[in-house]
């Protein structure tokens, strides 16, 4: 079993910066993926980054390279996204999952992650 509460949403400017982090809890933890999506009104939640259960590999949207880091800290469990260039289109409900399966290879699919965070809102304003 592993929980998730992120935190670090609010309103920025276009082209500013924010800083999600997410804080897990469970042993298993460091051993799972980890990745964030984002849901905007009225549209399907979307992948945005991912990072290995190592921290050794990570992958985002298109949308989102050059613009947006994530990392994680498995000695605090814990993952971070950090989005710079913020834009109107990033508005959006931000969740951390965590993949359903150890050790595994990084996926894109919300179907691979079954421990989700309550959300936080990131809003950019233009």
């Amino acid at each position: 079993q592993v929980q998730l509460v992120e935190s670090g949403g609010g309103l920025v400017q276009t082209g500013g910066s924010l800083r999600l982090s997410c804080a897990g809890s469970g042993r298993t933890f460091e051993f799972r993926n980890m990745a964030w999506f984002r849901q905007a009104p009225g549209k399907e939640r979307e992948f945005v980054s991912g990072v290995s259960w190592n921290g050794g590999s990570t992958w985002s949207a298109d949308s989102v390279k050059g613009r947006f880091t994530i990392s994680r800290d498995n000695d605090k469990n814990t993952v971070s996204l950090r989005m710079n260039s913020l834009k109107p289109e990033d508005t959006a409900v931000y969740y951390c999952a965590a993949d359903g399966r150890l050790h595994s290879s990084g996926s894109y699919y919300s179907s691979e992650y079954i421990y989700w965070g309550q959300g936080t809102q990131v809003t950019v304003s233009s």
